[in-house]
């Protein structure tokens, strides 16, 4: 899949922060050359206006992943938001399509992950270690099709391919994802992952309205 979002697609902006939507297939940063990423599209975007390209990233969302994002444009307001993300105060929901029909149609997954940076994949261990972190989610099945079922994920932690990792493990791996699903092919094969980030709910850094914004996954997403 190639990257196609040159235009940002802003959902919300003031002077103190930018909410859009991220395209599946580019990432929120890069170091490759040549490579577009959000961020620099974005900074590229906030100079064309006249304004000054500062920009801090809040959080992230894999590559293959689409969705909502949230990014500061000031200092006072990344310090506010990320204040958020570490209290557990940003509220990140997920739409998932997952191999197989679940048994529980409402469950919570905790689990202990390590991060693998030699292979960038993450794994679950039945032991909690020093290298350990813990990861915690919420599901509740929307929607069935054949072998398929459409997942609404409440993210409580935001563990390196938390969903994508956990989900793996639960037996019913998404949909796409060349990583944990083997039945998705190749890694060197690039597909969508039917993951979106669909809904985030947080509470602005100046003046304390609570934001609320969603979006519907893109046309390649297998049930909605």
């Amino acid at each position: 899949m190639k990257t196609t979002q040159i235009t940002p697609n802003i959902l919300y902006e003031d002077a103190h922060l930018l909410v859009c939507c991220k395209s599946p297939g580019i990432p929120v940063q890069t170091r490759k050359i040549n490579t577009p990423d959000l961020e620099s599209i974005l900074l590229t975007y906030l100079t064309s206006k006249g304004e000054p390209p500062y920009l801090a990233v809040i959080h992230r969302l894999d590559q293959p992943v689409e969705g909502i994002l949230v990014f500061a444009k000031t200092r006072e307001a990344a310090k506010e938001l990320n204040a958020q993300v570490q209290n557990g105060k940003m509220e990140k929901y997920y739409l998932a399509a997952v191999s197989g029909i679940l048994k529980g149609k409402e469950s919570r997954l905790e689990n202990e992950l390590i991060k693998d940076a030699k292979t960038n994949t993450s794994r679950v261990t039945r032991q909690k270690t020093p290298q350990s972190k813990k990861a915690v989610l919420e599901y509740r099945v929307l929607k069935e099709a054949e072998d398929i079922s459409l997942l609404e994920i409440h993210l409580l932690t935001g563990r390196h391919h938390q969903i994508r990792v956990q989900m793996a493990y639960a037996g019913h791996p998404l949909l796409g994802d060349t990583k944990y699903n083997p039945q998705a092919g190749s890694e060197k094969e690039w597909q969508y992952i039917a993951l979106c980030a669909y809904k985030l709910i947080f509470t602005h850094p100046k003046t304390k309205k609570k934001m609320e914004f969603q979006v519907k996954p893109s046309g390649n997403f297998p049930i909605v």
